[in-house]
């Protein structure tokens, strides 16, 4: 999976499970919402996205077996 695709993913994940706390829970849960917004606002002015550092370490955006092409085809 690309890099980007994760960040996605991750921050849409995020904002779900906060609206879902917010609406169960606590309303204080949207400031989750609110720093998941805030955070993808500077990382594309800055270009540097703590989600991309943490996913890096999990290993998301490396190659492996399941995105390179397959024995015998061209990329």
């Amino acid at each position: 999976m690309k890099m980007e695709n994760a960040i996605r993913i991750l921050a849409g994940t995020m904002v779900l499970i906060s609206i879902s706390l917010a609406h169960w829970v606590s309303p204080w849960w949207l400031l989750l919402t609110a720093f998941v917004g805030c955070n993808l606002i500077q990382s594309a002015f800055t270009g540097f996205c703590p989600a991309e550092n943490f996913l890096g370490k999990l290993g998301v955006g490396k190659g492996s077996c399941c995105c390179s092409p397959a024995r015998g085809q061209k990329g």
